[in-house]
């Protein structure tokens, strides 16, 4: 029971921290403020949001693989912890990979006449960046519906 309680609670806060600075945090930072001061406040944030991920994730996957070898409904967990890991993974990628690679370009986006090179570069990380997300919260939400397919009684 205590576990299943965390399990739930870990990706609760893995898939709200998501939602809410992707929906709510970013897009109200980028509206009220200029581009520089919005990049610095994000960019604050992201370590943050990064370590959640990570914690959150190695949580929820280290629990559902004890499900899968502990509960019945073992390709229910099986699928769950694999989607979960994968999560993970792409998060793991996401903020040690990506986010570093941002982090160093991240000032042409400040620049009133950028370099065209250093502007796509970072376009194409901004937009790498918002794939990876958007692909760990479908992978969360789809390990969230295989956990209620677990957890579902069968007749």
């Amino acid at each position: 029971m205590i576990a299943l309680f965390v399990y739930l609670v870990s990706i609760t806060c893995w898939l709200g921290g998501i939602v809410f600075f992707s929906f709510f945090t970013a897009p109200a930072v980028f509206a009220q403020l200029p581009v520089a001061e919005a990049g610095k406040v994000v960019g604050a944030i992201f370590p943050r949001y990064y370590i959640l991920g990570y914690i959150a994730g190695l949580i929820s996957v280290a629990l559902a693989i004890y499900f899968t070898a502990t509960k019945s409904e073992r390709m229910w967990w099986g699928l769950t912890a694999l989607g979960l890991a994968a999560a993970l993974g792409l998060t793991i990628y996401a903020g040690a990979v990506v986010r570093p690679q941002v982090v160093a370009i991240r000032t042409v986006a400040e620049e009133a006449n950028p370099d065209p090179s250093r502007k796509a570069e970072f376009d194409r990380l901004h937009h790498l960046s918002v794939v990876l997300n958007g692909g760990v919260m479908l992978l969360i939400l789809a390990s969230i519906a295989g956990t209620a397919g677990a957890l579902t009684p069968r007749a």
